[in-house]
């Protein structure tokens, strides 16, 4: 493993409570292990979306999630002695953390809690990591 796989460690920062405790979490390892953090949030267009006409103009999807992560980054990470790398990226969320960690020692993603039957259902991002990813996964749940 080379010197940039060691000290990198990948979270998913879309915003919610979920994340926030992830990037907590990571920001909290990467201290201890004197190591990066790279917040990656992921975007895409709805499925109901059309180019005749959506409820937003296509760039406001980028800049929403954009300014989403960085709402909580600010915030999660305001005194923390490790500094934040951002990545905004689009595509389905649980790719883009699976690309993005491909480098990296650790990825951590937040759980939003749903039962096996409802995570089954939705494609759960966490699970998807957890069973697809390169490097060890770590789920934080609040």
């Amino acid at each position: 493993m080379d010197t940039a796989t060691q000290n990198v460690i990948v979270v998913g920062v879309d915003g919610s409570e979920p994340s926030r405790s992830a990037l907590r979490w990571a920001l909290e390892q990467a201290e201890l292990t004197n190591s990066q953090v790279r917040a990656v949030v992921a975007w895409e267009y709805p499925a109901f979306y059309s180019w005749e006409g959506g409820p937003m103009p296509p760039d406001e999807f980028q800049d929403t999630a954009a300014r989403s992560m960085n709402e909580a980054v600010d915030e999660v990470a305001a005194g923390s002695p490790v500094q934040v790398q951002r990545e905004v990226v689009h595509g389905h969320s649980a790719q883009a953390l699976l690309d993005a960690s491909g480098d990296a020692r650790l990825l951590v993603v937040g759980s939003r809690g749903h039962g096996s039957f409802y995570g089954a259902l939705l494609g759960s991002t966490s699970q998807r990591c957890a069973v697809h990813s390169n490097c060890p996964v770590v789920i934080v749940r609040q």
